[in-house]
Order: structure tokens, then sequence, then C-alpha cells
């Protein structure tokens, strides 16, 4: 039953797609006509039913013979933003230039998006039965960008037009266009032939953010083992202080070798402990099945943090489970917060593995951590014994809970907040723990 209801739900929906490119809303109220006085002229009585069907098909089919004498050469040029913010509008612009010997019009520009067809495995994964709505739902909710069709004015041979494509950003991913589809109308106005240009973009829709409030960070400075290395760098280094001459005992990597040849004599680098402040930013990815907006509520709140937080004189370190236990660092010439927005872009919830990989993972750095920010899906005993033992090693901890639910018997430096009402919930006066 799941592979016939799945086949046919595709299909349905291909078909619904397929009329939406290739007719216009004129062609598709002939159309309908069409088929309702079809239906009605098949008893030849109702002579008006009748007449008007057989209108109604001509009136098709010329415009159908004449889709194969509308194509023109045309070259379409566009840059997609490299970033936008999900829930929000935004445009950018197409140049089309007509290369043919004769005027176009008629022509029309439409982003390809990919397929937002769920597999069948995802199907059967979040619906609890095969029901179109559910099938709906899951198409819907796999699109994340929608793109306008856009009129072109009419071009003369060798001429050029500029056009603005009015989009929304619908949800935070990666939007992989492969090019676009110019259409053209066909004389009567009814049905419309599509050209392929190939443009292959990419486009990252960042997840939403919301207004934070003055944010006051705890904590003291921690020594941090190798200092701050650069991007590139690898391993453990330390900052570099001066040179000085050799002493006995000094590693022979530290030599400076260029100082050495420079003075007869040996000469080495000194270097000196860093300490400074540094904040992990934890991400909740335990997301259970039908959990889906929590997690893109849980998304959007560590990006507000990401994108508020000032990380010139400290580092912030955005921690989460996925395939693996992953750290990424942001300020002192690190990452900079537009870069964790791109990587929180592309998180996805992980139920392959329990809570306490990411809590392991956190008490690994627990050493260089002065505060610890986490965004949780839930308040249970794991994550109610994570807090814990974070308090106990003396780091500052504020646990923003995700919930439709009220916590029973919440801590004042608990703060739950609610999908729908989160810009609300974090504007209210929370504590560190």
């Amino acid at each position: 039953m799941w592979k016939i209801s799945y086949r046919m739900f595709r299909a349905v929906t291909a078909a619904s797609y397929w009329l939406n490119r290739h007719l216009t809303p004129a062609g598709m109220l002939v159309v309908a006509g069409t088929i309702l006085t079809g239906a009605l002229g098949v008893d030849t009585t109702l002579s008006v039913a009748y007449q008007a069907f057989g209108f109604l098909a001509a009136l098709v089919a010329v415009a159908a013979i004449a889709l194969p004498v509308l194509r023109t050469r045309v070259t379409v040029e566009r840059e997609l933003p490299h970033a936008v913010t999900a829930g929000e509008p935004f445009t950018y612009r197409a140049r089309v230039s007509n290369r043919g010997t004769s005027p176009v019009d008629g022509l029309s520009l439409i982003e390809d998006l990919p397929d937002p067809r769920p597999s069948l495995e995802r199907f059967r994964a979040a619906a609890a039965f095969p029901t179109y709505r559910a099938w709906q739902r899951l198409v819907n909710a796999s699109r994340m960008a929608q793109v306008a069709e856009q009129p072109l004015p009419a071009l003369m041979p060798g001429a050029s037009a500029e056009v603005e494509m009015r989009a929304q950003a619908l949800k935070r991913g990666i939007v992989h266009s492969p090019g676009l589809v110019v259409a053209r109308a066909d004389p009567i106005g009814l049905l419309k032939s599509l050209w392929p240009v190939r443009r292959q973009a990419n486009l990252v829709v960042l997840p939403r953010r919301y207004p934070l409030p003055p944010l006051a960070l705890p904590g003291l400075r921690r020594y941090q083992q190798g200092g701050v290395a650069l991007a590139t760098s690898v391993g453990d280094s330390e900052e570099f202080l001066s040179l000085r001459d050799y002493r006995p005992g000094d590693p022979l990597q530290r030599i400076h070798w260029k100082s050495f040849a420079r003075a007869c004599r040996p000469v080495v680098r000194e270097y000196q402990d860093e300490y400074f402040e540094r904040y992990a930013l934890v991400l909740d990815t335990f997301a259970e099945r039908g959990a889906e907006r929590r997690f893109e509520e849980a998304v959007a709140v560590a990006a507000s943090f990401a994108c508020t937080i000032e990380t010139r004189e400290c580092l912030l370190d955005l921690m989460f489970i996925g395939a693996d236990a992953y750290c990424y660092t942001t300020g002192r010439g690190q990452f900079s917060a537009g870069s964790l927005l791109e990587l929180l872009a592309g998180v996805r919830p992980c139920r392959d593995r329990p809570f306490s990989a990411l809590h392991a993972a956190v008490l690994a750095r627990r050493q260089a951590l002065s505060g610890c920010i986490c965004v949780l899906l839930a308040w249970d005993e794991p994550r109610q014994e994570f807090a814990r033992a974070l308090r106990a090693l003396g780091i500052a901890v504020r646990v923003i809970v995700v919930s439709e639910a009220p916590v029973a018997d919440a801590p004042a430096w608990l703060a739950v907040v609610e999908p729908g009402r989160i810009e609300q919930g974090l504007a209210m006066r929370q504590t560190w723990a």
C-alpha cells in the first residue's frame, strides 16, 4: 500500500508541476473548460456544451501547433546572492539577451529549483498512514525557497533586458539550482514553450535569527593550551613573544635559524602562555521524529547567539553532534560569525547516537571553557545531568530549552522558550548558573 500510494502521490505532484509550468493562467481556464464541456458534451443533445467543447479544444490545438515555431536564441546571465535568511524575501537580477534575428515577446523567466518530492523511506518515516495531506506537508517542508515567474519585455534583435527576480527564502539549508528556464507563450496566450538554460549556482539559506537582550558574559580567563593557532595551522602553538639568546635546555625546534646565521650565535623564539575567555555554544541535535519544528527553532536560537556574542576579545566554540562530534571556533582570527551561520544552515538532526556523546565532547574541553550556553530540546535526566556536571566544574552555564510544554520545577537559571514565541522568551531576563 505504501509503494502504490507513494507512486500515485508522486505522479499527481509531477502532473501539477507540469501543468503549472506549461500552461498560462488563461490556459488553465481554457483546459479546465475543455475538460468540463467534454464531459458534458458526451450527450450530443446538449448542443451548447458540445459546441463549447469544440471551440475550446480547437483553441488548445492551435496553441499546441504553434509551440514548435516559438523557439528563439536568447542567453541568460544571473548571479544568486551568496546567502539569504530563512523567512525573509530577497531579490536578485537577471539579464536576458536576444541573439536571434527577429524580435521576441511573451518571454518569462523561471528559476529551476530542486525537486521537493521526498523519497519513499522518508515518506514512510514521517507519516503514520499514507495520506495525500501527509505527502503534501512533506513536499512543502522540503521547499527551501520559491521564486516567482518574472515576465520579460519584448526584445529586439541584439537587445538585452535586465529584470529583478523576486523570491522568498522558506527554510534554512543549501539550494542547488541547476539553472533557469526561459518560457515563451504562444500567440493566443494559453501554452508555453520552455527552454532550460544551464547556469548552476548554490544559495545558502541561513537560519532565522532573533534579537537578544544585551549579553553580559561571566566567567574567568582560562589557560588555552597551544594558544590561538591560525586557521591554517596544524598542532599546538603558543603566542610569540620575542627572540632571545639560547639557554641550555631550550628545545632545538625553537631555534630561529635566520637570526642564528646573522648573529653567529644560537637564537631561539620565546613564547608566552595565553589566558583569555572561551565560551561554548552547545546545540542539542538529538531531535526525535516529529520534533522537526522544535529543532529548527533551536537552530535559530543558536544562530542568534552566534551572531550576537562579541568575539574580538574571546573565543566562541560552536559544538554539536552529527556524523561526528564537531567543534568550530570563532573569534581572534578563527572563523567569522557568518561562517558559523553557514555551518548552522546545514545542521541535521542526529538520531543514531545518544545524548551522552555531546556530554562527553563538551566535558573534554572543560579546562579551557569560561562559560557554556546550551540550547536543548528537552529537560530530561541526561540533559539535567549534563548541566549539573558543568556547574560542578565551576563553568558558568546558561540553558535555553525549546519546548511546547512547561518544565516542572525549573531552576531560575533555566529558560524555557516555546516555538512560535521564541522572541518573547529570549527577551526575558535570565541569570547564569
